[in-house]
Order: structure tokens, then C-alpha cells, then sequence
């Protein structure tokens, strides 16, 4: 029987170090490679990456719009670079932040989270504002095929906050709304739940939200971003070690060394071990 995600995702941030790397082969991160904007140049960009890191990083979130601008040859890399992560002992989290109703989500959750698609991923950044109730479908594949969703609940871009921080009539958020329907999600599972939130390490004091929703916290922000590892306690608190902290351009900038891939990762892991205790 497969094991779930969440079981997986812990015994492999235990076993590799709490670290998410980023793949985002964005044009200027390939210019500063000394990469050509190309598919040759998204090649060698991601397998270098792949190379490098896919034996002793703990997760990977590969950006699918930074394939998908290259057409169908840039899926073909991405498909590639999955199954090679995958095969590593990596876990992957699909950043496609898909979102829709009825057939339409059932057709996304299909093309990354049915165990039999060429793009199957250990889990999938969704965004839910067409209402929880459109990721079903989404919710109910992951289930049966052991895999998981990060849900977008409190992002760090600026614009996020009028739509996740708006109350509602009962008074709470739709970010602590989200929050609070996660939770239901993982309600009794261990050593922790799949169904996981997407929290920026970049939003400073989040007391006033409850981010113990025994599921993991996918947090973007460290490095680039202005976060470092030592951020975490503060904005996460009690639920730190349900943490998967996403550095990409800290890691990437190293590039295309591989030693200086595998340095970074290495020096970002550790520092997030000591911060948060593990």
C-alpha cells in the first residue's frame, strides 16, 4: 500500500532536512547561467539542477509555467526532470496552483496527481478561491493516490491579502477559513496529514491564525525574499516543524556549479534544522 504523503514528506524532511528547492527557469535566471531563453537552454538549467540535488534535497517544486512557456517540449523536460527527481528519492510539489469547478478540476487533478500521468506529482499547489468546496476532485485523487495539495491560504504577495484577509460573515477569514477546512482534512491522521496550506515566511506575526492544521506549511520567502530560516519560530510557532520552507533563487544564484548547488542547499538545510529545532 502506498504511503500517504504527509507520511512520506516527514520521514523525508527527517531524513534529508527540512528544504524545499525551487526549479524556475525564469529568463534571467538562465541569462545569468549563461544560458540561452531556449529549450536547449531550460535543459541544461533543470537537469543541472536535478544532477546536483536530487539525491540529498528532501523536496522539489518545479514552477510548471516556466516549462509550459516553451510548449510542448518544455513539458517534455518537466515530465523528464519529475521521473528523475522522483527516482532520487525526491519529492515533488507541482507549483501549478490550479483552481477550477466540476470536470475542469477533475481534468487538472488527473494531469498531476493520477499515478499513471507523465506529470504525477508527490503533491499540487491549488488555490481554492472558487470556493473550497471546487477542489474535491482534487482532494478525493490525492487521497487515493497517496499524494497531496498545498492549498493557497496566506500567500506573501501584497495583493493576496484583500481577498485572504477579508472577513466574513461569521467573522473569520477566508485565510483562516482554509486554514480551518485543512485541518478537517488531516483531522487524525500521522505523523501528520497531506493536505497542506501555502503560509509566506515573509508575513511576519500570524497569531492571530491557526497554522496547527497537523498538514504541512509550504513557506516561500526564504533568501530572495528577505525571510532567513531564523524567521520561522516567530511566524509559525507551535506548527514549525510542519514547515517545508521553498528557497529557489538563494539555491539557484549558485549555478550552474554543481558543488556550489549542492553547498547552498546543504548550508540553507542546516540552518533551517537549527532554527527550528529538528
Amino acid at each position: 500500500m502506498t504511503l500517504s504523503f504527509g507520511n512520506r514528506l516527514r520521514s523525508a524532511m527527517d531524513e534529508r532536512g527540512p528544504l524545499c528547492v525551487g526549479i524556475d527557469p525564469h529568463a534571467s535566471l538562465l541569462d545569468s547561467w549563461g544560458l540561452p531563453d531556449t529549450i536547449e537552454g531550460l535543459e541544461r538549467f533543470t537537469f543541472t539542477v536535478v544532477e546536483a540535488l536530487a539525491e540529498t534535497v528532501a523536496v522539489f517544486k518545479p514552477q510548471a509555467a516556466f516549462f509550459e512557456r516553451f510548449g510542448s517540449r518544455g513539458v517534455a523536460v518537466l515530465e523528464r526532470a519529475v521521473a528523475d527527481l522522483r527516482a532520487a528519492g525526491g519529492l515533488v510539489v507541482m507549483d501549478a496552483k490550479r483552481g477550477d469547478i466540476g470536470s475542469t478540476m477533475a481534468a487538472y487533478a488527473e494531469a498531476f496527481l493520477r499515478k499513471d500521468s507523465p506529470l504525477f506529482s508527490d503533491a499540487l499547489t491549488v488555490s481554492p478561491y472558487l470556493g473550497y468546496g471546487s477542489l474535491k476532485p482534487a482532494v478525493d485523487l490525492a487521497r487515493e493516490s497517496g499524494a497531496g495539495l498545498f492549498v493557497l491560504a496566506l500567500t506573501s504577495n501584497p495583493e493576496g491579502a484583500e481577498v485572504q484577509r477579508a472577513v466574513r460573515e461569521d467573522g473569520r477569514t477566508v485565510g483562516a477559513t482554509m486554514l480551518a477546512h485543512l485541518a478537517a482534512e488531516n483531522a487524525g491522521e500521522s505523523p501528520m496529514g497531506s493536505f497542506g496550506a501555502v503560509v509566506g515566511a515573509t508575513l511576519g506575526d500570524l497569531s492571530a491564525f491557526d497554522l496547527d492544521i497537523n498538514g504541512p506549511l509550504l513557506a516561500p520567502g526564504i533568501g530572495a525574499q528577505g525571510a532567513t530560516a531564523a524567521d520561522l519560530p516567530a511566524v509559525f510557532g507551535a506548527a514549525v516543524r510542519n514547515v517545508v520552507p521553498n528557497v529557489s533563487r538563494g539555491v539557484l544564484r549558485e549555478g550552474p556549479d554543481g558543488v556550489a548547488l549542492r553547498a547552498a542547499a546543504e548550508r540553507y538545510a542546516n540552518e533551517i534544522r537549527e532554527a527550528v529545532g529538528v
